[in-house]
């Protein structure tokens, strides 16, 4: 959880916990039983979201998702986080802006489910990665920004006719992904087109 400076009080931690848990709902002090738990509940996630597949997307749909994977465990699972947070070189979105730049990226990015199909690949590849860029710098939630924009894209790249992504090569270049998010920041977003690019299956 120290990867990130945070102010207020949803930077409080689990009593117990040395400062390296998030509070929450299930008094888990342990963090690597909290990541089991929580990509455990991840897991279930998935499997929800592509049993039942969305026809349109929405904000509210990714809140939803936020708060189904997390519910039981964070309080506040699924709502806007009311605090400042920040990587080295990166700060992320005010809370006070949030949501109105989450209806900016419903109306950009969101409104556009339904013509994923009619994009080409390359076209594809720039939607995908423009997305995924300001979606991390909007990091709406207090937790879990991250994965829940990887299922984001998950959606998007099956409903444009795609497999789901494989991340392992993300995971694997760090650096690289957190550089290529920073250039995102500037608008220069072709670092990510590449890393999208890298692990896109068309069907």
């Amino acid at each position: 959880m120290s990867r990130y400076v945070v102010s207020g009080s949803e930077g409080e931690y689990q009593t117990g916990s040395e400062n390296r848990v998030l509070g929450n709902l299930v008094e888990i002090t342990d963090p690597t039983e909290m990541n089991v738990a929580e990509t455990e509940l991840l897991e279930d996630l998935y499997i929800q979201v592509f049993d039942d597949f969305p026809e349109t997307l929405t904000f509210q749909t990714i809140c939803q998702w936020h708060r189904t994977w997390l519910g039981n465990v964070y309080r506040w699972a699924g709502q806007y986080r009311t605090v400042d947070m920040s990587k080295p070189n990166i700060r992320f979105a005010s809370p006070i802006q949030i949501q109105k730049l989450a209806q900016e990226f419903e109306d950009r990015y969101l409104s556009r489910f339904a013509k994923l199909p009619e994009m080409d690949d390359e076209q594809l590849v720039a939607f995908l990665a423009e997305m995924h860029v300001e979606f991390i710098l909007i990091h709406p939630f207090r937790e879990g920004n991250g994965r829940i924009s990887r299922l984001l894209l998950d959606v998007m790249a099956v409903k444009a006719g795609a497999q789901p992504l494989d991340y392992s090569l993300w995971n694997e270049h760090k650096d690289y992904y957190f550089k290529a998010i920073q250039a995102g920041r500037d608008g220069d977003y072709q670092f990510v087109e590449r890393l999208v690019r890298d692990v896109l299956e068309i069907q």
